[in-house]
């Protein structure tokens, strides 16, 4: 106890000498707990490859894993890093990922030198803007970067399903005295045009090595170590970066324009080799293919081995019942949470919290976000439901083997309904739209 009162004594005083009794000059002294790394994550985007599923919320705050958000995987991997001072940058529709970040309780990010804070687009005195890229975003906000007084800077994405320590990232970066370090995966030559793509040689081998050139989606990639928007900086050089971008570019991203900028200007600029599973989820194809590496009896993503945390209050899901398999029901592979009923036959699927599957029903490849219900007789295969849907008796959805279809939310589909492979159904599409919705669809592709 003295040494409690002693510290909470001395922590008084130096407060009161902070702000009354320090000389100018005098530079502030860093806490001893206070943490090095400020980390910033990118999270304002929408994809509109995501289609109804980013109608009203980012694609960070997307659901996924049968009880989780995108931006949980980001989350947890900071705070299993032992990254907690950590800024959330949010444009578009943001008000479910501030619903869902809540304190930052769910993360362990709440305390005197942790926690999270939410950092939308602002007015100020001079000149401001919507977030014009992911450069500018950070740029906009450099006055709360510099309040922290970061050794490094982490910015990342909030977008992508993956389990990374940053930990020796970060001492690869002070190891190098880089002034940038980039995290990388490779790919295929085939799919590496998508992505952003560094040329790095083999300085340190599998580790990683010196980046001799980057090129933002190629038409004809050279090279294939593709950028997982994990970028550890200088602080320093990233203010000169940012500075430099928005008065001189037209654009203001960090892929597009700061890392070529940096390697024209001579900067020490490494990449850092991540051999680990990296869910790349910016279509509806990607997005239901890195769902379904959940499933099977060794998953490529393992939630559980991963200590992936979510905050369960928002939805209340920490209040579901346990989930309810009725006699007679079957499930086979699938991840089914707490608040569900079924009484149909649900496979290869992932079911969130309030998903009733009636008799009769049967679900196939098919992921079913929040509370929705499928009635008795229906068929949904290889099929996407946003939240709160209701598929009265009878309804036919999708086909195996078929594109991935997708219902927006807040839809009620009538009952014996036929909705072609790949179709995507706007969120709260009255039944009276549907007919121009299947239209717009071509009519479908007949094959159900």
């Amino acid at each position: 106890w003295p040494t409690v009162v002693e510290k909470v004594r001395d922590d008084f005083f130096d407060g009161l000498l902070g702000a009354t009794g320090r000389e100018k000059n005098m530079p502030r002294a860093r806490h001893l707990n206070r943490p090095s790394t400020l980390a910033l994550i990118l999270a304002g985007g929408r994809v509109d490859e995501l289609g109804p599923l980013t109608a009203y919320r980012p694609k960070s705050a997307v659901p996924f894993g049968g009880f989780a958000r995108v931006i949980d995987f980001a989350l947890s991997n900071l705070m299993h890093s032992g990254l907690e001072r950590v800024a959330i940058l949010s444009q578009y529709r943001c008000f479910s990922l501030i619903n869902h970040i809540g304190t930052g309780a769910a993360w362990d990010m709440i305390g005197r030198h942790r926690g999270i804070s939410i950092l939308p687009p602002f007015q100020g005195s001079v000149s401001t803007s919507w977030y014009k890229g992911s450069a500018d975003a950070v740029y906009q906000n450099l006055d709360f970067v510099r309040l922290h007084e970061p050794e490094e800077i982490l910015v990342l994405s909030g977008d992508h399903i993956y389990r990374m320590d940053y930990r020796p990232l970060i001492e690869y970066h002070r190891e190098k005295q880089a002034d940038c370090t980039i995290a990388c995966i490779q790919v295929p030559f085939e799919a590496a045009s998508r992505f952003g793509l560094a040329a790095i040689d083999d300085e340190d081998g599998e580790v990683g090595g010196r980046v001799l050139r980057y090129v933002e989606k190629p038409a004809t990639p050279e090279f294939n170590w593709a950028s997982l928007t994990v970028y550890c900086f200088r602080p320093q050089v990233l203010y000169e970066a940012l500075e430099y971008n928005a008065v001189h570019d037209e654009s203001h991203e960090f892929g597009r324009d700061v890392l070529p900028r940096l390697l024209a200007d001579g900067r020490r600029v490494y990449g850092y080799k991540f051999q680990g599973y990296w869910g790349y989820t910016r279509t509806i194809e990607e997005y239901w293919r890195t769902s379904m590496d959940l499933l099977g009896p060794t998953p490529a993503v393992d939630l559980a081995a991963w200590g992936i945390r979510t905050n369960l209050e928002n939805r209340n899901i920490r209040d579901c019942q346990p989930a309810l398999v009725r006699r007679g029901a079957k499930v086979v592979d699938s991840l089914v949470y707490n608040g569900c009923i079924v009484e149909g036959t649900v496979e290869r699927s992932i079911l969130f919290p309030g998903v009733h599957v009636r008799p009769g029903a049967v679900v196939r490849d098919s992921v079913l976000f929040f509370d929705t219900v499928v009635g008795r007789g229906c068929r949904l295969e290889r099929l996407i439901s946003d939240v709160n849907n209701v598929f009265d008796a009878e309804v036919a959805a999708g086909r195996a083997g078929g594109p991935v279809t997708v219902i927006g939310w807040n839809n009620h589909l009538p009952a014996g309904l036929l909705l072609p492979a790949g179709i995507s159904v706007p969120p709260e599409c009255r039944p009276d739209q549907l007919p121009a919705v299947l239209h717009a669809h071509g009519g479908g592709d007949g094959d159900l």
